[in-house]
């Protein structure tokens, strides 16, 4: 699953980077759903999910993404009552299910800070 912070911009760091991980193992487990991978880049997440067949796909991405944008408003940006966090991720989400394929997404996700890091390097040395 691939989401982004709205207008992409990169806000995906520090404090707020350390505490989304614990946020978003804690939401899937309400769901009964289980993170496998994931790694947050500044301005995308990346999350490999293992949800059971008694919940809809949407309806977890929903619950996370819901949840997490009410969280990051209550902890670090200073609101606490009547506030829904739809200003944190854009709308919409990439999500694909991982079959035999599985180890080489999740080394994907575990290295992919460093493959645009790389990818970076070489359009500056053109």
């Amino acid at each position: 699953m691939v989401f982004i912070p709205k207008r992409r911009k990169k806000k995906l760091f520090g404090a707020l980077r350390r505490h989304l991980g614990e946020v978003f193992r804690e939401l899937a487990q309400h769901k009964e759903s289980a993170v496998v991978e994931g790694h947050l880049m500044p301005d995308h997440v990346h999350i490999c999910l293992s949800i059971p067949p008694k919940y809809a796909v949407s309806n977890v991405v929903g619950y996370i993404k819901g949840k997490s944008a009410i969280t990051i408003a209550r902890r670090f940006g200073g609101r606490t009552r009547n506030f829904t966090g739809e200003v944190f991720w854009a709308r919409g989400y990439f999500v694909s299910t991982v079959g035999l394929d599985e180890a080489m997404v999740r080394a994907y996700i575990r290295n992919q800070e460093a493959e645009d890091e790389r990818y970076d390097q070489m359009k500056l040395g053109v």
